[in-house]
């Protein structure tokens, strides 16, 4: 099963593509931002190659959700979790495609954060709920939404993480179970701390516990809540400026790990206690990418500034495994330093990782070696900043 979203200034759709639908033969689960582990992966169904939504082509169901929402749908059995955030403004300013304007959205009208719930079958809303219901407490930017975190879903409870709004725990059913504010949580560009553009790093929930990433302009952290009622259990303070990716699960000789993206602080972390592990100094300063896995390697990349790097980190790092100038080390299988991706999460589909920039340049690299086995442009004068996917 698969989900897409279009985005308007008025609404969004999700829409659900009839030659995957029957049956879903891989049973999945997409639990968070990009599905298990943050792979991008689901297998078992049949993909259509062509869709056309307004001939109806391949489309089995389309529902109109009011706002504006960046945040990815997430499936559990039959159920699509989505979220959005409604302006007070019949016309909100929503501006994509690749331009360099840093200036945030003038709105300072009472917004409404929702988080729905879509029979996945139908496309029919069983429930919706309003979260939050404020003036915005830090502003967005032209291309952004304040619905941009996905949520998460474990099949007991959904959490809604709306940034310096605050995060929310509903049961399956539509029951608030908790909320906590977090307090401002301000993403921009360091550079210019006035530019605001939107909180987007996504909850993951693991064992009980939902692990949240926090990086903005001052007092950035991790912590771990506990899923049931939102204790804190732990939080690490990070010296880094705001970042925009989800942290990854990993393991290593069965000890349970996570991985973040950063600029002054790429890094490993214990999962139970937030000790740091290992650390990875620089590269570009607008980090973005969600890290992911294969092949005994952490995948990690972001582009901006004076470093465009990519890094396959191994599993068993420790310490600080800065690789030096163009050479990797014992704790950094290979890096380069000029391919990175600026907004893009990469794939990681068999032996190859692929890595596509703002430009529609594709790379294709041997996983373990960092070798490249092709390079190629898709399309001419198109801006792409999606995360691939993959499956059949």
């Amino acid at each position: 099963m698969r989900t897409f979203q279009v985005f308007g200034t008025k609404w969004l759709a999700i829409f659900l593509a009839a030659g995957i639908f029957t049956a879903d033969a891989s049973g999945q689960n997409w639990p968070s931002f990009r599905g298990p582990n943050a792979s991008g992966i689901a297998e078992g169904s049949p993909l259509p190659v062509t869709w056309n939504v307004e001939r109806g082509e391949n489309v089995k169901w389309k529902t109109p959700i009011a706002g504006l929402g960046h945040s990815s749908p997430v499936v559990w059995g039959d159920r699509i979790f989505v979220t959005t955030a409604i302006s007070g403004k019949d016309d909100p300013e929503l501006r994509v495609g690749l331009y360099g304007n840093v200036r945030s959205v003038e709105d300072d009208t009472v917004h409404r954060w929702l988080l729905y719930c879509l029979d996945k079958r139908s496309g029919r809303i069983l429930w919706k709920r309003t979260v939050f219901e404020a003036v915005p407490r830090v502003k967005r930017h032209t291309k952004a939404s304040h619905a941009n975190s996905t949520p998460a879903v474990d099949g007991r409870h959904v959490v809604s993480f709306f940034g310096s709004q605050g995060i929310a725990c509903f049961d399956m059913d539509g029951e608030l179970l908790w909320k906590k504010d977090l307090g401002p949580l301000d993403s921009g560009w360091y550079v210019q701390p006035k530019a605001q553009w939107g909180f987007s790093s996504s909850p993951v929930i693991h064992e009980q516990r939902v692990l949240i990433q926090c990086d903005v302009q001052e007092g950035s952290f991790l912590a771990a809540l506990d899923v049931k009622d939102g204790r804190e259990i732990w939080r690490t303070p990070r010296d880094d400026v705001p970042t925009w990716g989800t942290p990854t699960i990993y393991r290593h000789d069965g000890k349970l790990r996570f991985v973040v993206n950063g600029y002054h602080h790429i890094g490993g972390y214990d999962f139970y206690t937030g000790k740091d592990i290992w650390t990875i100094k620089g590269g570009g300063d607008i980090p973005v990418p969600t890290p992911v896995l294969g092949h005994g390697l952490i995948f990690i990349t972001n582009a901006h500034g004076s470093m465009r790097p990519i890094y396959g980190v191994r599993s068993s790092a420790s310490g600080d495994v800065t690789p030096s100038e163009d050479e990797p080390n014992e704790q950094v299988a290979w890096w380069r330093k000029d391919r990175g991706n600026y907004m893009q999460t990469p794939l990681v589909y068999g032996d190859y990782l692929y890595c596509c920039n703002d430009g529609g340049i594709l790379t294709c690299y041997e996983a373990r070696s960092g070798k490249t086995v092709y390079r190629k442009r898709l399309g001419k004068g198109t801006g792409f900043t999606a995360s691939a996917v993959a499956g059949d």
